[in-house]
């Protein structure tokens, strides 16, 4: 089978064509099978003339001539949008399924526990108590549902999601992340910084220090003074089983956190952080993920 029907996110110019995922059914049953899924989008119109369009050729997604429905350009893309949401798995083949089945396991096992865990690295110097990077403030609104749907492609937070958190407070949201399979906790999730910023200390933890690339770069106004960093090193960091490669700036003074992921990573992943729930929230092909603060570190 041609892995690229199923094994990753695909944009709808490099949609697979039908046959890559191996359905039990032919380009017919998936246009029938498609009308019963609520999630389906509304067809785009031809923009072709309807003079020109091929009268020995039927599409039966636009229900007109022009072309063949196997090779329907706005029914690949629906249906390679609805496969990377969930929908169509129960139409794969047996070699399908297998394969949909095996990569699954494949993954799971590539999700390996933590060698060892850093947790804060404490400095020399006091840090003195109170908020010491530019933040940006964030309004939450929020409103009656009189709805039992929410649009396409929203990020939604409910009261579930602050269920333990202790309300009425001011805390950053601290969340614990995976680098180089160690677990490095007390990293600032911090839509107000420009930045992604890692103590040079914790590189060494990583046993990456051979990785930071020089480069100076002053950064105003953190720790209350102008910092010169040591350089740049790329790191993935995973967050709920989502892999990102990130660039960071390398500084050896102390700070009260051990990372900072700033607007750079944030935008990246499509997060949208909530200090209110001590939540963050990102979309993926397979779904939504959630990230849970650590709000007693916070504090």
């Amino acid at each position: 089978m041609n892995k690229s029907g199923f094994d990753k996110h695909v944009e709808p110019k490099e949609a697979p064509q039908l046959l890559e995922y191996n359905f039990s059914v032919d380009a017919s049953g998936i246009v029938s099978v498609i009308g019963r899924i609520k999630d389906t989008r509304w067809l785009r119109p031809l923009q072709t003339d309807p003079a020109q369009r091929n009268p020995n050729q039927m599409c039966k997604y636009h229900g007109t001539y022009s072309h063949r429905t196997e090779d329907c350009r706005q029914l690949k893309e629906e249906v390679a949008r609805l496969f990377n949401e969930g929908h169509l798995r129960e139409f794969l083949s047996d070699p399908g399924k297998n394969h949909y089945r095996d990569r699954d396991a494949n993954r799971k096992n590539e999700q390996e526990e933590p060698q060892h865990m850093i947790h804060m690295i404490v400095g020399a110097v006091d840090i003195p108590q109170g908020l010491t990077f530019e933040c940006t403030k964030v309004r939450i609104t929020r409103e009656k549902r009189t709805r039992d749907y929410l649009p396409e492609n929203t990020l939604s937070f409910h009261d579930a999601d602050a269920e333990g958190i202790e309300q009425h407070h001011n805390n950053a949201l601290v969340i614990s992340i995976l680098m180089n399979k160690i677990q490095v906790k007390r990293v600032l999730v911090d839509p107000g910084s420009s930045t992604n910023i890692i103590r040079s200390k914790v590189v060494e933890e990583l046993g990456l220090q051979d990785q930071i690339v020089p480069a100076d770069r002053v950064l105003n106004g953190f720790n209350m003074a102008s910092e010169t960093t040591k350089g740049e090193i790329m790191l993935p960091v995973s967050v709920a089983e989502t892999i990102q490669e990130t660039k960071f700036h390398v500084i050896g003074g102390d700070m009260r956190y051990n990372e900072l992921l700033g607007r750079p990573w944030i935008l990246n992943i499509r997060a949208v952080p909530s200090t209110l729930h001590q939540v963050l929230k990102f979309p993926t092909p397979e779904g939504d993920k959630t990230m849970y603060g650590a709000q007693p570190t916070a504090k």
